[in-house]
């Protein structure tokens, strides 16, 4: 089975600082990234992800820690259960010089992964197409909601989003 391999840009309006602690929180994905359903921690390190983007099916992925670099702007994460493989965030800061209150960062995600449920795997070879879609369109559903969640005044209450973190 070839693995799937994307690449996706993101153009967050915040800074690195703050772009990182969002995305290094995993639990709170839920309340800005729509696709992911639920977060269920299994230790401080890993915890499984319940993920359902445009296809009438829910991945459960365990995703486990491998890099967390604050310093490097590095996340990194193996991912096991109907996916394998790692995902990773490298960040960076935008193009230009920052200015009050216009601060830019890169957030380049890799991912590289097979399928490994098996009604999904034996339709992967034809269905390949609609699941990077899928893919695509998910991603960039979790940039806007990051960029939601990041510019929202402090002390209000959550932008949208949808699911709950069960721990």
């Amino acid at each position: 089975m070839r693995p799937f391999r994307f690449r996706h840009t993101w153009v967050v309006p915040a800074d690195t600082a703050a772009t990182f602690a969002a995305l290094a929180d995993v639990d709170a994905y839920p309340r800005w990234w729509p696709q992911v359903r639920r977060v269920r921690r299994i230790d401080a390190d890993s915890g499984h992800a319940y993920v359902r983007s445009l296809l009438p099916y829910t991945l459960d992925l365990v995703l486990t820690r491998e890099v967390e670099d604050a310093e490097a702007g590095v996340l990194r994460v193996r991912i096991g259960g109907d996916l394998e493989g790692w995902s990773e965030f490298r960040l960076e800061p935008g193009p230009g010089r920052p200015t009050p209150g216009r601060t830019v960062t890169l957030a380049r995600y890799t991912q590289e992964a097979v399928v490994t449920t098996g009604g999904l795997e034996r339709l992967t070879p034809v269905a390949a197409p609609v699941l990077r879609l899928n893919h695509t369109w998910m991603m960039r559903a979790g940039e806007r909601g990051l960029a939601a969640w990041l510019g929202r005044p402090s002390g209000t209450g959550e932008p949208g989003g949808s699911g709950t973190v069960a721990r």
